[in-house]
């Protein structure tokens, strides 16, 4: 019988620090058509997914060098792994892991205990997903042409980590950590990558989101300001004014003025507030 995508077993990688529980995850998998491959932290399981390319990754969260979510972070930032699903195993139960889990990237989140009914069930869904994911779409561009210069990996995770957290950021040593190295480093990284700092970075993303919500929405431009992580409005407009020429309240004031001008022509076109855009991210 040949070979198909349904009879050629798939490739498990299972990320945990402790040999008892690989053995055992491989034990609870073992009537499952599937082979395993094991890394002992995230980072091993991250340079383990590069070079196979495992069909799913089971990953534990708590780990020495490099936990699971920083390991996802990377493998949500390559072009080579991004669509690996990555499903959670973890004693941790309470909700805020839970969520850390889904947002740097994971599609699932299993606590410990789990049975081997329930780990298997999920397993089979997200392959599944992906096998339905990867038929509806057209042909792929090559892994060759997908490589990215390592630290280009560690820099597009910094800024998804930064846009998603805007309004909370952490400090940049937490960054650094967050995708498993340290601030000169990643100074460094960024500005080779980027030809800006970090904090420029920040800067730029946080006047973009602002004028996104003071385009798409009515909340009060005080509330805009803690919403993407500026102490005050004072500070946002200072920030506003130095990058886009106009205070935020007068930017907003010249999309309505815009508005009515449209409205009152009977929807002709208008010319677009007269403030210079920002650069995209």
């Amino acid at each position: 019988m040949p070979l198909t995508s349904e009879t050629i077993k798939k490739n498990i990688l299972i990320v945990d620090d402790s040999a008892f529980e690989q053995r055992m995850l491989m034990e609870l998998l073992s009537e499952q058509p599937y082979r395993f491959s094991i890394a002992f932290n995230g980072y091993q399981g991250y340079q383990l997914a590069l070079a196979t390319h495992p069909d799913l990754i089971l990953l534990d969260v708590r780990m020495p060098e490099m936990d699971g979510y920083t390991a996802c972070r990377l493998l949500k930032a390559n072009p080579e792994t991004e669509q690996i699903p990555v499903i959670f195993l973890s004693g941790a139960d309470a909700a805020k892991e839970r969520i850390m889990g889904l947002q740097v990237g994971g599609v699932d989140y299993i606590s410990k205990p789990f049975t081997p009914e329930e780990l298997a069930v999920r397993i089979h869904i997200h392959l599944g997903l992906m096998r339905k994911s990867n038929s509806d779409l057209p042909a792929t561009t090559p892994v060759s042409d997908k490589l990215q210069h390592p630290d280009l990996v560690f820099v597009n995770a910094v800024k998804q980590l930064i846009l998603d957290n805007l309004g909370s950021l952490p400090n940049l040593s937490e960054i650094a950590r967050s995708v498993g190295t340290y601030r000169e480093k990643l100074t460094l990284m960024f500005r080779e990558q980027t030809g800006m700092t970090v904090f420029a970075f920040i800067r730029e993303a946080r006047i973009a989101r602002g004028v996104e919500l003071l385009q798409q929405t009515d909340i009060d431009v005080q509330d805009i300001a803690l919403l993407i992580g500026f102490h005050n409005a004072g500070n946002f407009a200072t920030a506003f004014r130095e990058r886009m020429g106009v205070t935020p309240s007068a930017y907003r004031q010249r999309l309505q003025e815009q508005t009515g001008q449209r409205q009152a022509a009977g929807g002709g076109r208008t010319l677009a507030p007269p403030v210079r855009r920002a650069q995209n991210l």
